[in-house]
């Protein structure tokens, strides 16, 4: 198993967040080696300025956090962040359209992103707060047949987090070396390492630092 700093995308997504939080989010993600810092759009450019001369990845988020803008909307953002330099998207499901049973309308939008991004990581989240079973399962191998790189469970925004009952369900269906990233809620070392050893390849979380020091923390993601 990788060291536990690896799986982690230090997270910071909060609407009030500042080009000071985000200078100090990249360096901490440089000091405890984290995967990658996870941030709105906007402030790609400075993460990459920060980051500069770092193994720290960047990741952003398009359509976030309700996935109900469209598709040209998604692509455009996507591109941009692209310019800007970011390295991994994570990109919300169409909820709407799932839930309407518009299987096609939900697995083109991903599709129509992830061919602007030939080369790069994509990750769709599906909000499984809001999906049953049944939903989650259908979501997964509608991102997965769009060529997705991971599944994600949670923005963090929704009303609950990842849970290990849902990434059993997404794990069921992964194929074509799609990955899995749990997110949201997971706030200390124990939950991160039952995800892990559950397969998920990946952690969101904006409480990187007490997972890595074996604290628990108050943090909301």
């Amino acid at each position: 198993m990788k060291l536990i700093n690896n799986y982690i995308d230090h997270t910071l997504l909060k609407a009030t967040a500042t080009k000071e939080d985000i200078i100090q989010l990249c360096n901490e993600a440089k000091k405890h080696n984290f995967f990658s810092v996870c941030i709105n759009s906007a402030f790609v450019s400075l993460a990459k300025q920060q980051l500069k001369n770092s193994q720290v990845k960047i990741c952003t988020v398009i359509g976030f956090p309700l996935g109900a803008m469209s598709t040209q909307a998604k692509v455009s953002e996507a591109k941009f962040a692209l310019l800007d330099g970011a390295d991994e998207i994570d990109m919300v499901i169409n909820l709407g359209l799932l839930k309407s049973k518009d299987f096609d309308g939900v697995w083109k939008d991903i599709e129509a992103v992830k061919n602007n991004m030939p080369n790069n990581t994509l990750k769709v989240i599906l909000e499984t707060c809001y999906l049953e079973d049944i939903e989650i399962i259908k979501a997964s191998e509608l991102a997965i047949q769009s060529g997705v790189d991971f599944i994600k469970t949670s923005t963090g925004f929704g009303t609950e987090g990842a849970t290990l009952h849902d990434i059993k369900l997404m794990k069921s269906v992964t194929k074509n070396g799609v990955k899995i990233k749990a997110s949201g809620g997971i706030k200390d070392t124990k939950t991160a390492l039952d995800y892990i050893h559950l397969g998920v390849e990946r952690i969101g979380t904006s409480s990187g630092i007490a997972i890595v020091s074996g604290k628990s923390s108050n943090s909301n993601d």
